[in-house]
């Protein structure tokens, strides 16, 4: 199946004209919540001084035939006709010129620890802003965040109110924040809205992170390396069956994705989900691995998190612990040299250790760092260098 196969889902309104107050007025209600203007309250509001924003014109994408349009965010390549939207819900054509219905408006924002995400080789023990909208660019049938990413703006509730990039700088930055974290839903989605949040948060000390399925297209992306201190990808399998029939994506783009991740200049670790029976088998897990090893070298972190049954796959069982520690073994034989487990407190493989020494340099309980013994990037017990992103 190509990836440029065009995938049109969600309905928008027609492609009639309108007039330029009208526009507004239903942009603003469409992010708000409702798609058409729902009367005088409405169009008042998208009118007052100092008011929202209606929406913001999309980055990255083609004006073809019949005020149609191609993105170009994504390795779909959605051809969009008027009065239409992509396959994310949240890129709309209107009148030829697309916009994004997201920007400026976060439907979900908490401080986490960055062990969630989990990104253990950048700032351990820090805090992370995280923030997310409505959409994705594919459905995996055991998101844990369908809620968001399976909705359209206007299904999220309450509305989101909305809130400038330098005010996500400004936020992060007062809640003691490290960096900012694009995730809980495709950050690829709101491109637009993170790249400014990006460049916002650097000017005001707070640097960015991406949570990410890594289904984006070249230009976007290399872009974006130049904006953010670290990406973490969830690589969901290493067959592309999984892909077609679990997650309705493609597994090459991915892998195109992770290599230019590894040589763009920004740090990178990798998330696997191990499925019971999907993409366990020590087979897969022994190709990944020796893949990830040859293109993107040995010390690239690998996570091993265990499953639990949620969105359209509550039939299977949670991941065993036997199965992480499995895949984890294979990984470290094949030469990969930070191997993890992850959603599985109190098991192997949740400190970092040096592959010279083999002191632990970083312990950890769940989300909890107890102890950093890493000195200007270096063991604290031999000096042998530890990747990663650590001042």
């Amino acid at each position: 199946m190509s990836v440029r196969k065009q995938y049109i889902r969600g309905d928008a309104p027609s492609g009639a004209a309108v007039s330029r107050r009208d526009f507004l007025c239903m942009a603003a209600a469409g992010a708000a919540g409702g798609l058409v203007c729902g009367g005088w309250r409405a169009c008042a509001a998208a009118d007052a001084p100092g008011a929202a924003p209606a929406i913001r014109e999309a980055r990255f994408y083609e004006k073809l035939a019949n005020r149609a349009v191609r993105c170009g965010i994504c390795p779909r390549a959605c051809v969009v006709p008027d009065g239409k939207r992509g396959y994310c819900k949240v890129r709309e054509n209107r009148g030829g010129t697309y916009y994004s219905l997201v920007y400026g408006y976060p439907a979900s924002v908490h401080v986490d620890p960055i062990e969630k995400k989990p990104l253990f080789h950048v700032y351990p023990g820090s805090k992370a802003y995280s923030m997310a909208t409505a959409g994705c660019n594919i459905e995996c049938k055991f998101c844990q965040n369908w809620e968001l990413s399976q909705s359209r703006p206007e299904d999220i509730s309450p509305a989101p109110a909305y809130t400038t990039p330098d005010a996500v700088a400004a936020a992060a930055a007062r809640s003691g924040a490290r960096v900012i974290a694009y995730t809980y839903n495709e950050p690829t989605v709101f491109y637009e809205y993170m790249a400014d949040c990006a460049r916002a948060g650097r000017a005001a000390g707070v640097e960015s992170v991406v949570v990410t399925n890594g289904f984006i297209s070249a230009a976007p992306q290399k872009e974006l390396m130049g904006l953010v201190k670290a990406v973490k990808v969830d690589l969901k399998a290493f067959t592309p069956g999984f892909y077609r029939d679990v997650c309705d994506g493609f597994l090459d783009p991915v892998l195109e994705s992770l290599k230019r991740l590894r040589g763009g200049g920004v740090w990178l670790e990798i998330v696997v989900l191990l499925i019971p029976t999907l993409n366990d088998s020590p087979g897969e897990v022994r190709r990944m691995s020796d893949w990830i090893l040859k293109e993107l070298g040995p010390d690239v972190p690998l996570h091993f998190t265990r499953y639990h049954p949620q969105y359209k796959m509550r039939n299977i069982p949670p991941t065993p612990p036997a199965t992480l520690r499995r895949a984890r073994a294979i990984a470290l034989e094949q030469g990969i040299r930070f191997v993890y487990t992850g959603n599985a407190p109190g098991e192997e493989g949740q400190d970092t250790v040096c592959p010279a020494c083999r002191a632990t340099v970083i312990r950890r309980y769940g989300f909890s760092v107890d102890e950093v013994r890493i000195v200007k990037g270096k063991c604290g017990a031999c000096g042998a260098p530890i990747p990663g992103v650590w001042g």
